[in-house]
């Protein structure tokens, strides 16, 4: 046992005097030692019930002859820390938890992990770090929230922030506006819609990391329970097997869950976190491979915000499960790739039913014939953008219209609320990306204000930030490279015409080569906006969004 270095022999006698602080019986230290990385606060409505999964995930590991041992991660609600600088702390976080984790799980010598995160970088981060440390490793969220109901109507965050641009174009009242504050989110969970804590949830599934179910079972059901039970218990199975991380994310499973995201129409953050996490696995993530998987994958689903469906649908459907067995069919997927369930996906997906094919289309009938994300490339993005295809409107996939150009996100939302954006605008937001913003905030704030003021179907916006989960539109961002190191988004002038094609997967600025070169020229960097703290040490660090936005040390 890995733990036999904190635990066997006289020399370990002071780390057993620790342990006996513990109140750690001998009885439990003669067994291997499974580390819980608990995700629960009391700010995350997706983390609020993780108290509950922890105490259940104890039980299973227990049951099978492990001693669970408990830690933290921490986790940040993007909800809440959206429209202000909070947002800033968001995707920087997502490293904080891997390298945390890291030196938990490693300086304690524990000999296997149950991981249980449920939102936007907590899942991405801990898979991260679960590649680092590599002793056998189970995953198991929160799961997610149900949706809400609102004047007989199914709805989620997004319905939330699109209110308020409705609001502000005097298109719903006040007390309108409320009802959806006290109905939009009505039980604790990732929010109910195919959102980034969701989409990340499901491609843990796909993966191989999470057993079936992990993705979709609501946080409220008591199936939540027994899915953490049986984390608990198959985790002891991987130990006995030695059944690693790294012998199931290889580049196969990764090509999987992209495959799965393309099918489900997934955040565009997973475009980040794909990279990332393959790039800790030693796998370099070119997100042009997204381009050739979305030529010859179908998108199945269309949850919230693209359709109206929502993850309790998709879980009575058949789950990620039952989308995987469509894939297999079609022979998308790896099928022998390994999984915590000790089985091959074959294995896994075999048996799966598609329960209703409204919310899961076969495929004879998809949604569209391509995946839900694409990479556009061209002058303005020659490294890449990433737009939501699947939650782009038809008459918005071919668009071209003068630049909007704001060089933060809050002069945009004053633009956007004050009317001063049109039909056929192209609004930019730069500076926002992972150097330059610093922390690549999210534009949940700007993409509902234009879907809530009815510009949706006539405006597109581009930014070397990123969306929401909850944004749909003509929303393309991770725009690389980005402004602050004097990418071409930093040389669009006000009024400049832009021409995108989603189905041709190019983006460009309509001026000249010479023209581009002249304002390079002229183009200074601009001083840091942070200078202390944290994000200044990010900022130093952080690669562009088309690497994944991943931390590298500058030789």
């Amino acid at each position: 046992m890995k733990s036999d270095a904190v635990k066997k022999g006289m020399q370990t006698a002071p780390q057993r005097s620790l342990f006996n602080a513990l109140g750690l019986t001998k009885e439990e230290l003669e067994r291997p030692l499974v580390g819980i990385v608990s995700s629960y606060n009391e700010i995350v409505p997706g983390h609020m019930n993780i108290d509950k999964i922890v105490e259940a995930v104890k039980m299973g590991v227990a049951m099978a002859g492990g001693t669970p041992i408990v830690f933290p991660a921490i986790a940040v609600c993007d909800g809440i820390a959206m429209g202000h600088v909070g947002m800033k702390y968001s995707l920087v976080t997502r490293d904080l938890i891997a390298d945390s984790t890291e030196c938990m799980a490693t300086a304690h010598a524990f000999d296997a992990l149950v991981m249980v995160p449920n939102c936007d970088k907590n899942v991405p981060g801990l898979l991260m770090a679960a590649a680092r440390v590599n002793v056998p490793t189970v995953f198991v969220s929160g799961g997610p929230m149900l949706a809400g109901h609102v004047q007989g109507h199914k709805t989620s965050l997004s319905s939330m922030f699109e209110a308020v641009g409705a609001h502000a174009a005097g298109k719903m009242t006040e007390e309108e506006v409320d009802d959806y504050v006290c109905h939009a989110c009505p039980t604790c969970g990732s929010c109910s819609g195919m959102y980034t804590a969701n989409s990340m949830n499901c491609l843990t599934e796909a993966l191989g990391m999470g057993l079936p179910g992990n993705g979709t079972i609501p946080a409220v059901y008591s199936d939540r329970l027994k899915l953490a039970k049986h984390a608990g218990m198959q985790v002891m199975e991987m130990y006995r097997k030695n059944i690693r991380p790294r012998d199931i994310m290889t580049k196969d499973a990764i090509l999987n869950a992209l495959t799965v995201d393309m099918a489900l129409g997934c955040s565009t953050n997973s475009m980040l976190h794909l990279p990332a996490i393959a790039h800790e696995v030693g796998f370099d993530f070119d997100i042009t491979f997204a381009n050739e998987i979305n030529e010859k994958t179908p998108n199945l689903c269309h949850l919230a915000p693209a359709g109206p469906t929502y993850m309790e649908d998709l879980n009575e459907a058949g789950g990620v499960r039952a989308v995987m067995a469509e894939l297999a069919e079609a022979g998308l997927l790896n099928l022998d790739c390994m999984t915590v369930t000790g089985k091959t996906v074959k294995e896994n997906v075999e048996g799966a039913i598609n329960r209703n094919p409204e919310v899961i289309r076969p495929l004879d009938n998809p949604y569209s014939a391509k995946g839900g994300l694409a990479v556009l490339t061209g002058n303005l993005a020659p490294d890449g953008s990433v737009v939501k295809q699947s939650a782009v409107v038809p008459e918005m996939m071919v668009h071209e219209g003068p630049a909007r150009v704001f060089d933060c996100e809050e002069d945009a939302i004053a633009a956007i609320k004050g009317g001063k954006i049109v039909d056929g605008d192209v609004v930019v937001i730069r500076y926002e990306g992972p150097k330059g913003g610093p922390g690549m905030r999210e534009m949940l704030n700007p993409t509902s204000a234009i879907a809530g003021m009815g510009l949706g179907s006539t405006v597109a916006l581009i930014t070397d930030g990123r969306f929401s989960g909850a944004s749909r539109g003509a929303s393309i961002g991770h725009v690389s490279p980005e402004a602050a190191v004097g990418g071409p988004i930093a040389l669009v002038e006000e009024g400049d015409i832009i021409k995108i094609n989603i189905p041709d997967k190019t983006i460009n600025l309509d001026i000249s080569e010479e023209e581009m070169q002249a304002r390079k020229a002229k183009w200074q960097p601009r001083e840091p906006k942070v200078t202390t703290g944290y994000l200044a040490r990010y900022a130093s660090m952080v690669t562009s969004g088309n690497r994944g936005a991943i931390l590298e040390t500058r030789k």
